[in-house]
């Protein structure tokens, strides 16, 4: 039995399962979806309370934040990490935050203060590792307007932290750094048939997320160039080199992240490639 996310992260987990290879359709009414994988089955549930499903058996595997895990106190397996979001493949941050104007300037002072946020036990933990006596309230959302009349900070989950600055809010502290994770019960983690099950899917999406960032590059140049591509450009020191029918050229190929083909570009068409094609990945697998 699979959990997945309901929420937040619920298309995105759908798109990511989708380039993984599983396809998986639900109703806009019903917490059960249908798979096109006969060994799977699973629900929708809220990413705050997967962990503790897991813990207990409800579920053999699901994904859900790392935050959770640790806010739940839940003892399961953290297979793999998958850090994407709603909106980014960035990891988010539990922090703790004031208004500009605040006089606070460290979690010592806000001794005798009161603090919302929805990761109570986490906060509350934060706090007395650090001698402080402070009110925990929880938020049940729209954390970020209740500073200053109703509450002294709060502890908020952000990505890049613009949001917290448009509403005039200071960043004190780092609680946590969280992201999504594959997690598995531990009695179905002792299951060699059910263990290899979520290796498999690990394996799969995994892939599937490290293809986000990367494409492929194809291009013909002549054999005579091949040494000064690969000297002017470390990206393509490990390239598949595929002679033509034309024996004075070669058909390269390379996997390399995307965020550089801007530059490479330019610089193949300098030395002489000819036909260059960039494609879109669905798995890059790890070594």
């Amino acid at each position: 039995m699979l959990g997945l996310p309901k929420g937040s992260l619920e298309e995105s987990t759908l798109k990511l399962f989708g380039k993984a290879g599983y396809q998986i359709a639900k109703s806009s009414r019903s917490y059960r979806p249908s798979f096109d994988d006969p060994q799977l089955d699973g629900r929708f549930i809220r990413a705050q309370e997967m962990s503790r499903y897991v813990e207990n058996g409800f579920f053999d595997c699901g994904l859900t934040g790392h935050d959770w895990v640790v806010e739940n106190g839940s003892d399961v397996v953290e297979v793999c990490d998958l850090i994407y979001s709603r909106a980014s493949n960035v990891k988010s941050r539990w922090v703790l935050v004031v208004p500009e104007a605040s006089s606070v300037q460290s979690v010592k002072d806000l001794e005798g203060k009161r603090i919302a946020t929805e990761v109570t036990n986490i906060v509350s933990r934060y706090l007395a590792d650090n001698g402080v006596k402070a009110e925990v309230e929880f938020s049940w959302g729209a954390t970020e307007v209740k500073v200053p009349e109703m509450v002294d900070a709060i502890v908020d989950l952000t990505e890049t932290g613009n949001s917290l600055r448009a509403n005039k809010l200071r960043i004190v502290d780092v609680l946590l750094e969280t992201n999504t994770k594959l997690i598995a019960n531990k009695e179905a983690w002792a299951c060699p048939e059910k263990r290899a099950k979520i290796e498999s899917m690990a394996l799969l999406l995994t892939a599937a997320l490290e293809a986000n960032k990367k494409v492929g590059l194809k291009l013909n140049i002549e054999k005579s160039k091949v040494p000064d591509i690969l000297d002017e450009l470390p990206a393509l020191r490990n390239p598949t080199i595929s002679q033509l029918t034309d024996e004075n050229y070669v058909a390269l190929e390379v996997v390399l992240d995307e965020k550089v083909v801007r530059e490479i570009i330019p610089s193949l068409k300098a030395h002489g490639a000819e036909g260059i094609i960039e494609y879109p990945l669905n798995k890059v697998v790890p070594d």
